[in-house]
């Protein structure tokens, strides 16, 4: 027999009266659903909703209540933290859940993980995925297959489900072959395609700097506003320029400083491989990583390629050194791994070429080099084993010489260099401003009356120019003077008169 109060629950939920001579469960059977019928619907979800929160006072839960404002303002956070790291930057890679994804074969990740096993002696599989840079869920199931073809073996346990890995001695026959061909077992190349698509995403081309990015770029040097305007547009073009002048005013800093006028940060595969062969992109020499911060809901949802690696936008400056070598692919033979150009490095940052006209190469030799280049924005890169890959040519490219472009390249080339800018002496009033702006950060109090005897005694009377490096280097050689005298730092005559001296004594 049913309990009368399940039949005034069922009655309330089918809206029908409850009766002694009426069976509910018969009765909530024979009810026909009202799909059609907005209204009944609409009624239905009031009382149901009337039911729960009656149930909810009963028992004291009132969280109910808030919980839908709260999430919707959890959700509206987290939306707005996704817009904010999308427009912070244009591309980040993401963490790939098979071996597909990520564009590499299974075989290949065998191989560098025994050559790692190799050279390390044991290994946890965490140690090994934090070697490869791939995630911990492929690599184990990779070193569980490794260990059913008696390749590796458990030597020890750890935390997590976790073992100790170990090469038995076919492993390690195994190994050394694949070393023999190439000694790398760092983390898993990237593919080409995947490298050129960053770059494309990444291009200096979808970035157009204005006149405020220009000047907090070029805060800390003291720049005439004609210049800015004059570089204004020769940076947005992103391909190439020319800066010329006398030495010591300041070309090589102007062209440091231009990067930052761009976005901050991009990033780059640390290698990249290519039908076998790999190219090491990432140069601590030239490549200044900047770990990520997880704090947005973005980077913690889609979790990052560990493969990649998040760089300031590179400014690569090489100078009389540059040989027609660096502008290719460096193969070593004894590793097998293979070292990627300057311009490669340089990719959707700067590459200044300094002292242009002093290279070891001939400026011909160069400017043949690079014609296609700067025209058509890729270049073409021999392999060792003999393949021609294309690869993107994507950096402002800045001349920094102290000849006449005219005096270095011919016209086809010159033509292709849109941008030339003449980096002036500073006049008398910017000379001035130079000092107050170097005193104090050396360790000087400014004087006015003395540098008015620099100027006149040092630059009027003998027909000098004015140079923007002077103001540095002449208080230099004051406070080097004033440090071997042992007294405080301080502006005088007499310590500029023989700055002087030391400073011009064959220019």
């Amino acid at each position: 027999m049913t309990n009368p109060s399940t039949n005034d629950l069922l009655s309330q939920l089918t809206g029908n009266p409850s009766s002694d001579q009426s069976d509910p469960w018969q009765d909530l059977d024979a009810t026909t659903p009202k799909h059609e019928s907005e209204p009944s619907a609409v009624e239905g979800d009031e009382k149901l909703d009337s039911l729960l929160s009656r149930i909810h006072q009963l028992t004291g839960d009132s969280s109910q209540e808030s919980s839908a404002p709260e999430m919707a303002t959890l959700v509206a956070q987290s939306e707005n933290k996704d817009e904010d790291a999308e427009d912070l930057e244009a591309f980040f890679p993401r963490e790939p859940s098979s071996f597909a994804e990520a564009q590499v074969t299974e075989s290949e990740v065998e191989a560098i993980a025994m050559k790692y096993l190799l050279a390390k002696g044991e290994a946890s599989g965490r140690q090994v995925s934090e070697q490869l840079s791939l995630p911990f869920l492929l690599i184990e199931e990779l070193l569980r297959r490794m260990k059913c073809d008696q390749l590796v073996v458990y030597k020890d346990t750890t935390t997590a489900n976790d073992y100790v890995y170990l090469l038995t001695d076919l492993g390690r026959e195994r190994a050394r072959r694949y070393a023999d061909h190439c000694t790398y077992f760092g983390s898993v190349p990237v593919s080409l395609e995947s490298y050129i698509d960053s770059v494309r995403d990444q291009s200096l081309e979808k970035q157009h700097p204005g006149h405020e990015d220009l000047k907090e770029a070029f805060e800390d040097l003291l720049i005439n506003p004609y210049m800015l305007r004059r570089l204004g547009p020769a940076v947005n073009s992103g391909k190439g320029l020319f800066l010329y002048g006398a030495p010591g005013n300041g070309k090589t800093s102007i062209a440091e400083r231009v990067t930052q006028a761009f976005g901050k940060y991009i990033w780059i595969p640390r290698a990249i491989g290519i039908d076998g062969e790999i190219i090491r992109l990432f140069d601590p020499g030239n490549h200044e990583e900047v770990p990520v911060i997880e704090t947005s809901g973005l980077l913690k949802e889609d979790k990052i390629d560990k493969r990649w690696v998040r760089i300031k936008r590179p400014t690569i400056v090489v100078g009389g050194e540059l040989t027609m070598a660096n502008l290719e692919i460096t193969y070593n033979s004894t590793s097998g791994i293979s070292e990627a150009p300057m311009q490669m490095k340089s990719n959707c940052g700067t590459l200044v070429i300094d002292d242009f006209g002093r290279q070891q190469m001939s400026t011909d030799e160069l400017l043949n080099r690079w014609i296609v280049p700067l025209e058509k924005r890729y270049d073409f890169l021999n392999l060792s084993n003999g393949k021609k890959i294309q690869v993107p040519f994507d950096q402002l490219v800045i001349f920094s010489t102290n000849l006449e472009p005219r005096d270095l390249c011919d016209e086809a080339f010159l033509r292709r260099i849109p941008y030339k800018i003449e980096v002036v002496d500073p006049t008398e009033d910017e000379f001035r401003q130079l000092f107050k702006i170097m005193c104090p950060l050396m360790g000087f109090e400014y004087d006015g009356e003395v540098i008015n005897y620099l100027v006149e005694e040092h630059y009027h009377k003998v027909n000098r120019n004015f140079r923007c490096c002077q103001p540095r280097d002449l208080l230099q050689q004051v406070r080097n003077l004033c440090l071997f005298e042992k007294i405080d730092l301080q502006l005088s005559k007499e310590h500029f008169d023989a700055a002087v001296e030391n400073y011009f004594a064959v220019m």
